[in-house]
């Protein structure tokens, strides 16, 4: 589909008297797709494509039931809906169970603490250098 700014490149050739033709070789359209947006009066709005059908979609609501239920693995869901006469692929049933399952963070601060005199911490970044028995 022609954005407004092509649709309206299209319309001002044609109306300075350019040919579909020589329209169709300076936008690098086809002379079919220049006649088909000149016959359009309004600008073209893109359309929704209908969505796909799914092999898992009848399985979907038995799949949510079992992964509300416990920590099932998408392999043993894949069995399950298998032996129910899912003829699809296991891609299919993990990429679902990926997307369903709630994501686990990893904490961003991990504490480690010990009892009191067991562990000492400094930042020497603060001191600069130390210089012991001439050494640095």
């Amino acid at each position: 589909m022609l954005k407004m700014e092509e649709w309206l490149l299209i319309r001002d050739l044609y109306s300075q008297g350019f040919s579909i033709s020589k329209i169709a070789r300076q936008t690098g359209y086809a002379r079919e797709t220049v006649r088909k947006y000149l016959n359009k009066k309004t600008v073209p709005e893109p359309q929704k494509r209908p969505g796909r059908k799914s092999k898992l979609d009848p399985y979907k609501p038995y799949i949510l039931e079992k992964l509300n239920e416990g920590p099932y693995t998408a392999s043993r869901l894949y069995r399950e809906i298998k032996e129910m006469g899912f003829d699809g692929g296991k891609t299919i049933v993990k990429d679902l169970v990926r997307e369903v399952r709630p994501k686990q963070g990893v904490s961003a601060i991990l504490r480690y603490e010990t009892k009191p005199g067991v562990q000492a911490q400094v930042d020497w970044g603060e001191l600069g250098t130390i210089e012991v028995d001439g050494k640095l």
